[in-house]
């Protein structure tokens, strides 16, 4: 037993150094040092031996465990030590290589119009209101006193859900709602996205996006929805612009108007921007209709309003020099970088 003892021990040294990885380590271990080892079945073969030969065989069986454990352990640590280190080569960092910079991203021109918009009326007491882009007949047309055979009402100019639910093609249903939610005095704008059955090209698009706002409160005029619009086309254009109004129809205004501001680009000579008039349009306006202020049982003896309404498009072209609304929607990051 002494020589098969001698040549166990000789065996795991032999198999301990050509063993590459720590699976075959594990392996080794447990063939030399397992249940069904040779070294267990040796020292379990021991009762049958005389009390001197048990004492020197345990003795020898005990110093070659010994041995092989000592072999196993320090292969493991050496192993480990390996790997440690190739693990660090693969992970180290070199910190004089340039970093590699990061593409930031840049708000969108409408998100940016629609912002400096809000920011202007904001800065009047105007607070901001949302609604739904699926509206109500109701809310998207009589409410605001658009006659049964308006020709907005066709299936040729609005997207349709159902026969009484439809894509809203402007915010003023924000403004029926807030009349009908709230009592005066009122003062919000309502920036958000319309549909039209609009075909696509330089200058429409079916979908696009509207500013809209509503003031109601007694003793309103004219006067006030003119100084409000004029002070608002100084700050977006430039503080010598003029504005002009010119008489117009809206269902839900009366009197209607349109404005007009002095052309920002050649300063009212005529250009291209202006098509040579030296003004250009911008959004439609007027007194809100008696009709309009009674769905939301409002005293029209007691309370007058002005509301308005812009197309973000059209003030981001006018701003922006860009002369193609599809550029705003094509995803085209060259365009879209330029408002960094």
């Amino acid at each position: 037993m002494q020589s098969q003892l001698t040549k166990i021990l000789q065996e795991a040294k032999e198999q301990l150094i050509k063993a590459s990885s720590m699976p075959e380590i594990e392996e080794i271990r447990v063939k030399m040092l397992g249940k069904k080892s040779q070294l267990t079945e040796i020292l379990r073969s021991m009762g049958t031996l005389a009390p001197e030969e048990r004492k020197e065989l345990g003795q020898s069986a005990n110093h070659v465990r010994a041995e092989i454990e000592k072999m196993l352990e320090e292969k493991f640590s050496g192993m480990k030590g390996t790997l440690r280190e190739a693990k660090f080569k693969l992970e180290r960092v070199d910190v004089t290589e340039p970093g590699v910079q990061e593409a930031l991203g840049a708000k969108h021109p409408i998100t940016i119009t629609i912002n400096e918009i809000s920011k202007v009326f904001m800065s009047m007491g105007y607070s901001v209101a949302e609604g739904p882009e699926i509206e109500t007949v109701f809310n998207n047309f009589d409410a605001l006193n658009a006659p049964a055979n308006h020709p907005s009402r066709d299936y040729s100019d609005t997207f349709y859900v159902t026969e009484s639910t439809l894509l809203r093609t402007h915010t003023s249903p924000v403004q029926a709602r807030t009349l009908l939610s709230e009592e005066p005095p009122i003062k919000i704008i309502s920036p958000g996205r319309c549909f039209r059955r609009d075909t696509p090209d330089a200058t429409h698009s079916p979908m696009f996006h509207q500013v809209e706002g509503i003031l109601v409160d007694e003793g309103v005029t004219m006067a006030d929805l003119k100084g409000t619009l004029d002070y608002f086309a100084k700050q977006i254009f430039a503080p010598n612009v003029k504005t002009k109004f010119r008489p117009h129809y809206f269902p839900f205004t009366e009197p209607s108007a349109e404005m007009d501001v002095s052309c920002f680009k050649c300063g009212g000579t005529g250009c291209r921007v202006c098509k040579g008039s030296g003004w250009i349009e911008i959004l439609g306006c007027g007194m809100v209709h008696p009709n309009v202020l009674q769905v939301g049982d409002i005293d029209v003896e007691k309370y007058t309003g002005f509301a308005f309404g812009m197309g973000v498009e059209r003030i981001a072209m006018l701003k922006y020099g860009v002369d193609d609304i599809r550029l705003f929607y094509e995803n085209d990051m060259r365009f879209i970088n330029q408002f960094k």
